[in-house]
């Protein structure tokens, strides 16, 4: 028998204190996960959802560009398959904010906000960004349900070159809003292209 006679140990607990940033990054793939589940409902149910339809190319005149600026085929093609047919309407409520000069693409800040209640009848399920003369004309999509509150992102993304950016938020009521910025890019962000 042993005569150690050192108190009983007591099972250690281990608490992880959580960043405020891993706080923020869980809630937004959360929602995230949330609007895309709720914006497709065959998905939802477990179910495959239906092929998409065939993609369309959106006339540019239905988007206020830069004059002597040219789009991409690619932002075409992805305008086409956000927009289908739909009517954008051009400006408020949506602003788009972005410098005027970008001295290096690589990091190039950008906000998107809209005027809406966010109420269950009334609310911006999906932002997107995309860029007129990036190798990839959508920069980001964004899902957005009632209970985020403000229907406002702000980030950082890479242009290529001197062009114009657009931002696209589609409403519950089956309204879409547009808005374009043209930016300088004195030193392009995506490589060689």
């Amino acid at each position: 028998m042993s005569c150690d006679r050192r108190p009983p140990v007591e099972p250690q607990r281990h608490i992880k204190i959580v960043s405020r940033r891993d706080l923020v990054l869980g809630a937004s793939a959360a929602v995230a996960v949330i609007g895309l589940l709720a914006s497709r409902p065959a998905l939802a149910a477990g179910t495959e959802a239906a092929p998409a339809a065939a993609e369309t190319v959106v006339p540019i005149s239905r988007v206020p560009l830069s004059e002597g600026l040219s789009a991409s085929r690619q932002f075409d093609e992805a305008l086409g398959v956000i927009l289908k047919d739909a009517e954008p309407a051009v400006g408020e409520p949506l602003t788009l904010t972005l410098p005027e000069l970008a001295e290096n693409g690589n990091v190039v800040p950008y906000t998107i906000a809209v005027e809406s209640p966010m109420t269950d009848n009334d609310y911006v399920h999906t932002l997107h960004l995309l860029s007129t003369a990036n190798p990839q004309a959508v920069v980001a999509t964004f899902h957005l349900i009632p209970a985020t509150g403000k229907a406002m992102v702000s980030g950082r993304m890479r242009l290529a070159k001197t062009q114009d950016v657009v931002a696209i938020a589609e409403v519950s009521t089956g309204q879409v809003l547009v808005s374009a910025r043209k930016i300088e890019v004195t030193i392009g962000g995506c490589g060689n292209e």
